[in-house]
């Protein structure tokens, strides 16, 4: 039954992404940040891991598990000025059911000024963001999971207001004594109910995602290959005002550039890379293709696209950094706190 659910939902719902964006005409933009600062660490979107980490079931349903019951997280990023978002969550298990992850993400602005149209200050406001879900997962056979999340979104920002809700649906086989496992997830699933200008409702960043990970039997390494938005084949931006050029020196018309196939499929994938060191220590590499052709300075570069972070795991916490390179001019550093209630039990 729970399967049926799962695949009726994906195959109706898979349609509907079809027509998504990725970025610029879209309603909740914080539905597409990186809340975790080990999927920072890893580039973001990391999905196929299927551990103790309850961020893991945030973010993918179909990985909630009894490992992560009474696991509770914090997430926060570390931004320059005002603005700051993050993320609690916390596992549990219930009986016949699965296990469960509920949350809160938030996405805080810092203080405006309000001013008239004259210039005049007329107090201060702070525009604030939020969602609150909860994920649950079930296991079908020792093999094969699946789950889904619902999501209940709020946009606050000076005195116009937002307010939706989506679904999210996630499957995943997993051998754990070859180290393979295999995901797909739907997500941002919705509608905007409340629109901040009446008229003006736009669609949720709907994303279709999948993922292979394979942890290498007799050295610590799990490299995962992630491809993204396959709802949407061109991510590429066309300027719509470049027209052909003619050369000087021959007279010839130049074509406005094209995107060839090869490129556009390599915008689709991202690259991880987890070194587990030991038992106490997980070394990061990530890096995005897509995000380094779109956000890289032309002229410089540089790491643009790459992330890395590090894990340290103690006897009752755990402890995660994760760096995100946008550009030379932007970059996002994360950090978690993660442990277990139950080991604070005497």
């Amino acid at each position: 039954m729970y399967m049926k659910t799962i695949l009726l939902g994906l195959y109706t719902l898979i349609g509907l992404c079809l027509s998504a964006q990725t970025g610029g005409t879209n309603s909740f933009p914080m539905l597409d940040l990186t809340y975790s600062a080990r999927s920072a660490g890893l580039g973001g979107n990391f999905i196929s891991v299927r551990d103790y980490d309850v961020n893991m079931a945030i973010a993918n349903p179909s990985l909630a598990n009894s490992k992560m019951n009474k696991q509770i997280s914090f997430n926060t990023a570390l931004l320059s000025g005002a603005v700051n978002y993050g993320a609690l969550g916390y596992g549990y298990d219930v009986k016949n059911i699965g296990t469960l992850a509920s949350y809160i993400k938030y996405v805080a602005y810092g203080k405006f000024d309000r001013t008239n149209v004259n210039g005049t200050t007329d107090g201060t406001f702070s525009p604030f963001e939020m969602i609150a879900g909860t994920s649950i997962g079930r296991e079908l056979n020792p093999r094969i999971s699946i789950g889904a999340s619902v999501n209940l979104l709020y946009s606050q920002l000076e005195t116009y207001n937002s307010f939706g809700a989506s679904v999210d649906f996630a499957g995943t086989y997993h051998h754990e004594d070859k180290g393979i496992l295999v995901t797909i997830l739907a997500k941002n699933i919705g509608y905007q109910f409340d629109t901040y200008v009446q008229g003006n409702r736009k669609p949720l960043p709907t994303e279709i995602q999948a993922a292979l990970s394979y942890k290498v039997k007799h050295a610590p390494f799990r490299f995962t290959l992630l491809g993204h938005h396959l709802n949407k084949w061109d991510l590429t931006y066309n300027d719509p005002n470049l027209e052909p050029t003619i050369d000087q020196l021959t007279g010839d018309t130049i074509p406005v550039p094209t995107t060839g196939f090869f490129e556009k499929l390599g915008r689709h994938f991202s690259y991880q890379l987890e070194v587990l060191v030991s038992k106490n220590i997980d070394l990061r590499l990530g890096f995005d293709y897509q995000r380094r052709k779109e956000l890289a300075l032309e002229s410089r570069p540089g790491i643009s696209g790459f992330s890395c972070g590090l894990g340290l795991h103690f006897d009752k916490f755990s402890l995660d950094y994760g760096f995100m390179v946008y550009s030379r001019s932007g970059f996002n550093n994360m950090l978690s706190l993660s442990t277990d209630l139950s080991k604070w039990r005497k």
